[in-house]
């Protein structure tokens, strides 16, 4: 019997009619971190997951795609489908060359899984260090996957919180793999963007020049809330233009476990010009940037 998929109570569904962007992406502009969800009933959840999200499949996620003007996508495995790929490599098949994906594998993946994968179009893995959502810390494998999944050409995707990044820095560090830092390490906005804290994750990737942020996720991050997520900008801003080659931006959508508001995609873009304020900056964090690390043999800085 198929299991009836019922969606966390208290968990939001994303905007049903999100509005058009005031700003106008450069043409070639890519949505560098989203998701599918389901459909549950095609890709069951895994029983593992921590939240059971709405529906969500590759269908809605190319209209908004278009929607907001964008061209590309950059599809990130959320936990609530665990290590099954499945509606990953669906999209991406269905993508026509439009989108990319992070996948998660576990220690005991095979060669041929990981080659069906890079066929597929996944470029990345991703490793979960948020305690509240996974039940176990991946060190061990994480080690051992990066080796594996360096020969193909793959980076790292690290989901952290900033807390724990003090016993954490060593260890990311030495990694043998590029690595992608989700939503700036999750850094507390209530405090300053010029204070010891957030200088760590600075610094973290200072020390690190193949290390790549995403600068997304204000909807997530914000005290202040939104539409203008002022308490956010002053991060993304720093990153940004600290390092102009290095940074990601993605509308996380459908935005798994919201539950404080329903962000509005098209109000996320309007977000962009403020964190990347020249023309320069937002062809590298919206094309240049994630071109380089997703469709690299399209790659032509200047085209």
């Amino acid at each position: 019997m198929t299991e009836k998929i019922v969606m966390d109570p208290d968990w939001l569904e994303f905007h049903p009619e999100p509005s058009v962007p005031q700003f106008k992406v450069p043409e070639g502009a890519v949505d560098a971190h989203c998701h599918v969800f389901g459909p549950g009933d095609e890709f069951p959840f895994a029983p593992e997951r921590k939240y059971t999200p709405c529906n969500a499949g590759k269908d809605k996620l190319w209209a908004l795609r278009d929607h907001l003007g964008l061209t590309r996508n950059v599809i990130v495995q959320a936990t609530c489908h665990g290590a099954d790929n499945r509606a990953l490599v669906d999209a991406l098949c269905n993508s026509d060359d439009k989108a990319r994906g992070v996948a998660t594998v576990r220690a005991d993946v095979t060669d041929e899984e990981l080659s069906k994968l890079h066929e597929a179009g996944v470029r990345g893995v991703r490793f979960n260090f948020v305690k509240r959502l996974v039940d176990v810390l991946p060190h061990d494998t994480l080690v051992a996957t990066a080796e594996r999944v360096a020969q193909l050409g793959w980076h790292l995707v690290l989901y952290f919180e900033a807390p724990d990044l003090p016993e954490l820095f060593d260890f990311f560090s030495s990694l043998p793999a590029a690595v992608v830092v989700d939503h700036m390490g999750r850094p507390d906005v209530t405090r300053s963007e010029n204070g010891p804290d957030f200088d760590l994750f600075v610094k973290f990737m200072a020390d690190n020049p193949d290390y790549y942020s995403k600068v997304s996720c204000p909807e997530r991050l914000t005290v202040e809330g939104p539409p203008e997520y002022n308490d956010v900008v002053p991060f993304a801003r720093r990153l940004v233009e600290t390092f102009p080659d290095r940074v990601l931006w993605g509308t996380d959508w459908p935005h798994p476990n919201m539950k404080s508001h329903v962000p509005d995609d098209g109000k996320l873009v309007d977000y962009i010009p403020r964190i990347a304020t020249t023309v320069d900056l937002q062809r590298k964090l919206l094309i240049d940037n994630p071109m380089k690390l997703y469709w690299p043999e399209l790659y032509q800085r200047g085209s």
